[in-house]
Protein backbone atom coordinates (compact mmCIF):
# COMPACT_ATOMS: atom_id res chain seq x y z
CA UNK A 1 0.00 0.00 0.00
CA UNK A 2 1.42 3.42 -0.93
CA UNK A 3 2.18 6.08 1.69
CA UNK A 4 4.06 9.36 1.87
CA UNK A 5 5.22 11.43 4.84
CA UNK A 6 2.68 14.20 5.37
CA UNK A 7 1.52 16.79 7.87
CA UNK A 8 0.96 14.36 10.77
CA UNK A 9 2.87 11.26 9.72
CA UNK A 10 2.27 8.53 7.17
CA UNK A 11 -0.42 9.46 4.63
CA UNK A 12 -2.12 6.71 2.67
CA UNK A 13 -3.40 7.12 -0.87
CA UNK A 14 -4.91 5.08 -3.68
CA UNK A 15 -4.69 5.42 -7.43
CA UNK A 16 -6.83 4.03 -10.23
CA UNK A 17 -4.98 4.49 -13.50
CA UNK A 18 -5.61 3.91 -17.19
CA UNK A 19 -3.26 2.99 -20.03
CA UNK A 20 -3.57 6.32 -21.86
CA UNK A 21 -5.10 8.95 -19.54
CA UNK A 22 -6.42 12.23 -20.87
CA UNK A 23 -6.39 13.75 -17.39
CA UNK A 24 -5.32 13.08 -13.81
CA UNK A 25 -7.92 13.86 -11.12
CA UNK A 26 -6.84 14.33 -7.51
CA UNK A 27 -9.85 13.45 -5.34
CA UNK A 28 -10.42 14.47 -1.71
CA UNK A 29 -13.07 12.63 0.32
CA UNK A 30 -15.44 13.90 3.00
CA UNK A 31 -15.44 13.71 6.80
CA UNK A 32 -15.78 10.16 8.12
CA UNK A 33 -14.95 8.62 4.75
CA UNK A 34 -11.76 7.39 3.11
CA UNK A 35 -10.43 6.86 -0.39
CA UNK A 36 -11.67 3.27 -0.42
CA UNK A 37 -15.27 4.49 -0.53
CA UNK A 38 -14.72 5.80 -4.06
CA UNK A 39 -13.86 2.69 -6.10
CA UNK A 40 -17.08 2.99 -8.11
CA UNK A 41 -16.49 6.66 -8.84
CA UNK A 42 -12.88 6.01 -9.83
CA UNK A 43 -13.76 3.21 -12.24
CA UNK A 44 -16.35 5.40 -13.92
CA UNK A 45 -13.72 8.13 -14.29
CA UNK A 46 -11.31 5.55 -15.73
CA UNK A 47 -13.91 4.72 -18.37
CA UNK A 48 -13.77 8.38 -19.40
CA UNK A 49 -9.99 8.31 -19.70
CA UNK A 50 -9.32 9.93 -16.32
CA UNK A 51 -6.82 8.66 -13.75
CA UNK A 52 -7.93 9.12 -10.12
CA UNK A 53 -5.55 9.66 -7.22
CA UNK A 54 -7.21 9.87 -3.81
CA UNK A 55 -5.74 10.61 -0.40
CA UNK A 56 -6.92 9.46 3.03
CA UNK A 57 -7.25 12.59 5.17
CA UNK A 58 -5.56 12.80 8.56
CA UNK A 59 -7.27 10.41 11.00
CA UNK A 60 -9.18 8.68 8.18
CA UNK A 61 -8.60 5.37 6.47
CA UNK A 62 -4.98 4.33 6.90
CA UNK A 63 -3.52 7.81 7.43
CA UNK A 64 -1.89 8.57 10.77
CA UNK A 65 -2.89 11.40 13.10
CA UNK A 66 -6.11 12.81 14.45
CA UNK A 67 -8.31 15.41 12.82
CA UNK A 68 -9.30 17.60 15.75
CA UNK A 69 -10.75 20.77 14.19
CA UNK A 70 -11.10 22.89 11.08
CA UNK A 71 -7.75 24.58 11.73
CA UNK A 72 -6.10 21.50 10.26
CA UNK A 73 -7.44 22.25 6.77
CA UNK A 74 -4.09 23.83 5.98
CA UNK A 75 -2.31 20.54 6.66
CA UNK A 76 -4.88 18.59 4.66
CA UNK A 77 -4.28 20.95 1.74
CA UNK A 78 -0.53 20.36 2.01
CA UNK A 79 -1.16 16.61 1.88
CA UNK A 80 -3.37 17.03 -1.19
CA UNK A 81 -0.71 19.07 -2.98
CA UNK A 82 1.94 16.52 -2.05
CA UNK A 83 -0.19 13.77 -3.58
CA UNK A 84 -0.60 15.93 -6.69
CA UNK A 85 3.19 16.18 -6.96
CA UNK A 86 3.52 12.39 -6.68
CA UNK A 87 0.90 11.90 -9.39
CA UNK A 88 2.67 14.43 -11.64
CA UNK A 89 5.97 12.61 -11.26
CA UNK A 90 4.38 9.31 -12.28
CA UNK A 91 2.05 10.69 -14.98
CA UNK A 92 4.33 13.33 -16.41
CA UNK A 93 2.83 15.68 -18.95
CA UNK A 94 -0.80 14.77 -18.21
CA UNK A 95 -3.09 17.71 -17.23
CA UNK A 96 -4.38 17.63 -13.66
CA UNK A 97 -7.73 18.59 -12.10
CA UNK A 98 -8.91 18.64 -8.49
CA UNK A 99 -12.17 17.47 -6.92
CA UNK A 100 -13.35 17.38 -3.33
CA UNK A 101 -16.47 16.37 -1.43
CA UNK A 102 -17.58 18.25 1.73
CA UNK A 103 -14.43 18.36 3.92
CA UNK A 104 -12.62 17.54 0.69
CA UNK A 105 -14.22 20.56 -1.00
CA UNK A 106 -12.96 22.82 1.79
CA UNK A 107 -9.53 21.21 1.43
CA UNK A 108 -9.59 21.69 -2.35
CA UNK A 109 -10.27 25.42 -1.90
CA UNK A 110 -7.34 25.71 0.54
CA UNK A 111 -5.11 23.81 -1.90
CA UNK A 112 -6.09 26.14 -4.75
CA UNK A 113 -5.23 29.16 -2.63
CA UNK A 114 -1.76 27.67 -2.02
CA UNK A 115 -1.20 26.66 -5.65
CA UNK A 116 -3.66 28.46 -7.97
CA UNK A 117 -1.84 27.40 -11.13
CA UNK A 118 -1.47 23.72 -10.30
CA UNK A 119 -4.78 22.52 -11.72
CA UNK A 120 -6.67 22.99 -14.98
CA UNK A 121 -10.09 22.88 -13.27
CA UNK A 122 -11.80 22.03 -9.99
CA UNK A 123 -15.07 20.39 -8.96
CA UNK A 124 -16.58 21.00 -5.51
CA UNK A 125 -19.25 18.63 -4.19
CA UNK A 126 -21.38 19.43 -1.14
CA UNK A 127 -19.34 22.52 -0.26
CA UNK A 128 -19.70 23.41 3.45
CA UNK A 129 -21.25 26.76 4.38
CA UNK A 130 -18.23 27.56 6.56
CA UNK A 131 -16.08 27.62 3.42
CA UNK A 132 -18.13 30.21 1.52
CA UNK A 133 -18.23 33.98 1.89
CA UNK A 134 -14.96 34.30 3.79
CA UNK A 135 -11.81 36.25 3.00
CA UNK A 136 -10.48 33.06 1.42
CA UNK A 137 -13.27 32.51 -1.08
CA UNK A 138 -11.47 32.17 -4.44
CA UNK A 139 -12.70 35.61 -5.50
CA UNK A 140 -9.39 36.08 -7.35
CA UNK A 141 -9.21 32.60 -8.78
CA UNK A 142 -8.89 32.05 -12.51
CA UNK A 143 -9.37 28.27 -12.37
CA UNK A 144 -12.60 27.00 -13.99
CA UNK A 145 -14.81 25.68 -11.20
CA UNK A 146 -17.96 23.57 -11.07
CA UNK A 147 -19.95 23.28 -7.84
CA UNK A 148 -22.31 20.29 -7.72
CA UNK A 149 -24.84 20.31 -4.91
CA UNK A 150 -27.97 18.48 -3.81
CA UNK A 151 -31.03 20.69 -3.39
CA UNK A 152 -32.02 18.68 -0.32
CA UNK A 153 -28.57 18.82 1.31
CA UNK A 154 -29.19 19.24 5.05
CA UNK A 155 -25.55 18.99 6.17
CA UNK A 156 -24.42 21.78 3.84
CA UNK A 157 -27.53 23.77 2.85
CA UNK A 158 -27.47 24.87 -0.76
CA UNK A 159 -28.40 28.54 -0.22
CA UNK A 160 -24.90 29.47 0.98
CA UNK A 161 -23.31 28.02 -2.16
CA UNK A 162 -25.92 29.64 -4.39
CA UNK A 163 -24.98 33.02 -2.93
CA UNK A 164 -21.23 32.37 -3.13
CA UNK A 165 -20.68 30.93 -6.61
CA UNK A 166 -21.62 34.12 -8.58
CA UNK A 167 -18.73 35.87 -6.81
CA UNK A 168 -16.14 33.30 -7.93
CA UNK A 169 -14.67 34.05 -11.38
CA UNK A 170 -15.07 31.23 -13.87
CA UNK A 171 -17.41 29.29 -11.58
CA UNK A 172 -20.78 27.74 -12.26
CA UNK A 173 -23.18 25.61 -10.28
CA UNK A 174 -25.15 22.47 -11.05
CA UNK A 175 -28.04 21.65 -8.71
CA UNK A 176 -29.49 18.16 -8.37
CA UNK A 177 -33.14 17.81 -7.39
CA UNK A 178 -34.14 15.12 -4.87
CA UNK A 179 -30.51 14.70 -3.82
CA UNK A 180 -28.81 15.32 -0.51
CA UNK A 181 -25.25 15.77 0.70
CA UNK A 182 -23.41 12.65 -0.42
CA UNK A 183 -24.03 12.97 -4.16
CA UNK A 184 -21.47 10.36 -5.24
CA UNK A 185 -23.23 7.70 -3.16
CA UNK A 186 -26.85 8.59 -3.97
CA UNK A 187 -29.10 7.58 -6.85
CA UNK A 188 -27.77 10.45 -8.94
CA UNK A 189 -24.15 9.35 -8.50
CA UNK A 190 -23.63 8.32 -12.12
CA UNK A 191 -25.06 11.56 -13.52
CA UNK A 192 -22.99 13.64 -11.10
CA UNK A 193 -19.83 11.70 -11.93
CA UNK A 194 -20.30 11.99 -15.69
CA UNK A 195 -21.03 15.71 -15.52
CA UNK A 196 -17.90 16.19 -13.41
CA UNK A 197 -15.89 14.21 -15.97
CA UNK A 198 -17.30 16.25 -18.84
CA UNK A 199 -16.42 19.49 -17.05
CA UNK A 200 -12.81 18.63 -16.22
CA UNK A 201 -12.15 17.18 -19.66
CA UNK A 202 -13.54 20.32 -21.30
CA UNK A 203 -10.74 22.30 -19.66
CA UNK A 204 -7.78 20.11 -20.58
Amino acid sequence: MPFFEGATGAVHYRSWTTAHPRLVLVFLHGLGQNSGHYHRFARLMNNEGIDVWAVDHVGHGLTEGELSDASQIDGLADNALQLADIARSERSGIPMALMGHSLGAATAIAALEKNPSGFTSVVLCGTPKSTTGTASDLSRSAVPLLAVHGVDDRLAPIDAVRAWIPNVPGARMREFEDAGHDLLHEKVHRTVSLEAAEFVLAHV
